[in-house]
C-alpha cells in the first residue's frame, strides 16, 4: 500500500489554502499526540476524575477535559495563524495578540464522561476565516474534523468535497493516510441515547418504532459523539441527538460539535440537519448555542425527516 504522511498530503492536496493551513494542521496533529500521550496513562495519573468545579455552563469538569482544553487552546493561539479560539470549556472566546488568518472552534475532549471507563473519546474542531467574532455559519468553514483517541490515534478532516483519515504510527511519530476520500457508508445502523425515550417527542418515537419494526437495523451507541459519528461515517446509518421535552433547544453545541461534524458528514456525501434545516445554514445566535442534530446517510436522514412533515 502506498502511504503518504499527513504533512505531505496537506502540502499536495490543500496547496490552495497556503502555508498557514499547513501550519494549523501540523499544530492540531501535534497537540493531539500530546493529549493522546496523557490519555494513554489514564488510571495512573493525577489528572483523573472530576476537578471538583464546574465550567461556565454549570457542568462538572473532568480533570483531563480541563487539561485538553488548556493545551489545545494555548497551542492554537501560539501558532501564529489563529486569531480567535472558542471552546466548549471557555465562557468566552480567547483572542491571540498577534492576529491570524483563522478562527478555530473546538470541543477539547468530547465524550469526557467516558474517560474513567476507558471508552473512545475525541477532539472536534472547526476552522473558519478570521473574524472579530466566532459567530459564523457552518458553511463558512474552511475545514473541520476530529481526532479519535481509541485503539489507534486517528485524525480525520474535511475540506470542500472530500474527507480523509490519517492514522498515527507510534514507531516514527507520523500520521499516514489510511482512509482516503471517505464516502459515507450505507449500513442500517442507528445511534441514539434511548435512555431518553420517555422524554422524546412523539414524532421521534414513531420514527424509532418504525425502524425497529423494519427488523434490519442495528443499534450502536458509544456516548461520545466523535466515536458514534466516526462509525456512522465509515459504516453508514444515522446519528440522532434530537430535541426532547427536557432539552427543547437540543443539547449539542452548534459551533463546537454540530457544525464541524455536520460539515464533515456532508462533505463525505451525507446529510446533517437541525429541525429540518441544513446545519451549515444556521447562523448562531451566541457562541454557546445548543441545537438538535440528525446526521448520516442521505437516505436515512430523509427517512427520519418524513416523520417531521
Amino acid at each position: 500500500m502506498v502511504t503518504i504522511t499527513l504533512e505531505d498530503f496537506v502540502r499536495k492536496n490543500n496547496a490552495e489554502l497556503g502555508a498557514s493551513f499547513a501550519t494549523l494542521m501540523k499544530v492540531i496533529a501535534q497537540t493531539a499526540q500530546t493529549i493522546n500521550d496523557k490519555l494513554s496513562y489514564n488510571g495512573l495519573i493525577e489528572e483523573q476524575g472530576l476537578t471538583g468545579g464546574t465550567n461556565a455552563y454549570g457542568e462538572m469538569v473532568e480533570k483531563l477535559d480541563a487539561y485538553a482544553n488548556d493545551i489545545f487552546t494555548s497551542q492554537l493561539l501560539e501558532s501564529g495563524v489563529v486569531r480567535a479560539v472558542g471552546s466548549e470549556e471557555l465562557a468566552e472566546p480567547k483572542m491571540s495578540t498577534g492576529g491570524g488568518v483563522y478562527n478555530v472552534t473546538h470541543d477539547p475532549l468530547d465524550g469526557s464522561k467516558n474517560i474513567d471507563t476507558n471508552l473512545p473519546i475525541g477532539t472536534i474542531f472547526g476552522i473558519y476565516p478570521s473574524h472579530d467574532s466566532l459567530i459564523q455559519k457552518g458553511s463558512s468553514q474552511i475545514a473541520s474534523g476530529y481526532i479519535l483517541y481509541g485503539p489507534s490515534l486517528m485524525l480525520v478532516y474535511a475540506t470542500p468535497g472530500r474527507v480523509d483519515g490519517f492514522t498515527y504510527n507510534f514507531k516514527d511519530g507520523k500520521y499516514y493516510l489510511s482512509h482516503e476520500n471517505i464516502r459515507i457508508g450505507n449500513k442500517k445502523i442507528y445511534s441514539i441515547n434511548e435512555g431518553y425515550w420517555e422524554v422524546l417527542f412523539d414524532q421521534d418515537k414513531a420514527y424509532l418504532e418504525s425502524i425497529k419494526k423494519d427488523g434490519s437495523y442495528s443499534l450502536r451507541y458509544v456516548g461520545s459523539m466523535v466515536g458514534d459519528v466516526h462509525r456512522t461515517l465509515l459504516k453508514g446509518g444515522i446519528f440522532l441527538y434530537p430535541a426532547d421535552k427536557k432539552h427543547e433547544n437540543g443539547k449539542l453545541r452548534l459551533l463546537y460539535e454540530a457544525a464541524p461534524l455536520g460539515n464533515l458528514i456532508i462533505q463525505a456525501g451525507g446529510m446533517a440537519v437541525s429541525r429540518g434545516v441544513n446545519i451549515l445554514d444556521i447562523l448562531p445566535e451566541k457562541h454557546d448555542q445548543r441545537v438538535p442534530i440528525i446526521l448520516g446517510s442521505i437516505e436515512e436522514v430523509e427517512k427520519y425527516l418524513a416523520f417531521h412533515k
